[in-house]
């Protein structure tokens, strides 16, 4: 299965040496996304209510630039630095998705990259 590097040109672009976006196959697999507003180039203020928000659309823009949407995605992964952020990701995550949400990790972690408070990837696959 080949693979191919997606462009995303509505969204932030990679922090280091990885792909915004790759597709194999059927499926895209979007890198973990921190807050960071592709306008801008600025950074969500640190509630992570807002980065949340933020790494939401990011998502829905790396999605929309590969022809997806949000309903295509078929498993995300959530990091977090304090697990006692749940609720509060869990309630602005939940409004992204309606009917069918996709399947669901969510960790905490000891640090992300650039002290940002969540990272969220997600696996999105293509229906013909």
């Amino acid at each position: 299965m080949p693979k191919r590097v997606l462009e995303t040109p509505s969204a932030p672009g990679a922090l280091g040496p990885y792909s915004v976006a790759v597709q194999a196959g059927d499926f895209v697999f979007v890198s973990g996304q921190v807050a960071i507003d592709p306008a801008t180039g600025e950074r969500a203020p640190d509630h992570v209510g807002a980065q949340a928000k933020q790494i939401m659309e990011n998502l829905k823009a790396i999605l929309g630039d590969a022809g997806l949407t949000l309903h295509d995605v078929a498993k995300t992964t959530i990091f977090l630095v304090d697990m006692n952020d749940f609720d509060t990701v869990n309630g602005v995550y939940g409004g992204y998705f309606d009917g069918e949400p996709p399947a669901r990790s969510t960790v905490q972690v000891a640090a992300l990259p650039g002290g940002f408070l969540v990272e969220i990837e997600v696996i999105a696959a293509r229906s013909y």
